[in-house]
């Protein structure tokens, strides 16, 4: 049996995005399941995501406030159809980055990330995949906003696909402040 999985990450909603687009919802529930690799920045996106996903893996990221760091881990680790998964948001930056993975995350197999909102597909020396989804929201210097699907089997990590959106046309009304400057 294989498993179908969602990647995201660095949704940014509201502050960046008024809402995660139609096509990944579509995606989630397709789905069997979903990782969310940080950088939330709104609770009420982590609870419609708990609500519409079959599983869902998730992590606290580094624009994340006090109440969305109370209901998620900084590094989540799990096995899934026999790949030894952890999500995590940092990384660090991409020189070195394999190496520094490597004595990290050392019983893993796949390493989901987020951040950069920079789509990332590299394996390590000693074999560990390392995928970043970019951003279905925030698309910075990148030519689209994206996210990724793979398929999770008898201990392979297979079909790794990089979706890429079409452009956004609603754009904010406003700028919101960030979660964690607050009071």
């Amino acid at each position: 049996m294989s498993t179908s999985v969602v990647v995201v990450s660095d949704t940014h909603v509201p502050q960046k995005a008024k809402a995660v687009p139609a096509a990944v919802w579509s995606a989630v529930e397709r789905a069997d399941v979903v990782v969310h690799a940080g950088d939330w920045t709104g609770v009420p996106l982590l609870d419609e995501l708990e609500a519409r996903a079959r599983l869902l893996v998730a992590v606290w990221g580094n624009n994340d406030g006090d109440a969305l760091r109370a209901r998620l881990p900084e590094v989540a680790r799990t096995t899934i159809d026999g790949v030894r998964l952890a999500v995590v948001h940092e990384t660090g930056q991409k020189e070195g980055r394999e190496a520094r993975m490597d004595r990290a995350f050392p019983e893993t197999d796949l390493l989901l990330f987020g951040h950069s909102h920079i789509p990332w597909d590299t394996t390590t020396p000693a074999g560990l995949r390392l995928l970043n989804p970019g951003s279905p929201t925030d698309r910075r210097r990148q030519p689209r906003a994206t996210y990724l699907t793979l398929t999770l089997d008898a201990g392979s990590v297979r079909d790794v696909t990089l979706h890429e959106l079409p452009l956004r046309t609603d754009a904010l009304d406003g700028v919101l402040p960030h979660p964690r400057m607050t009071t």
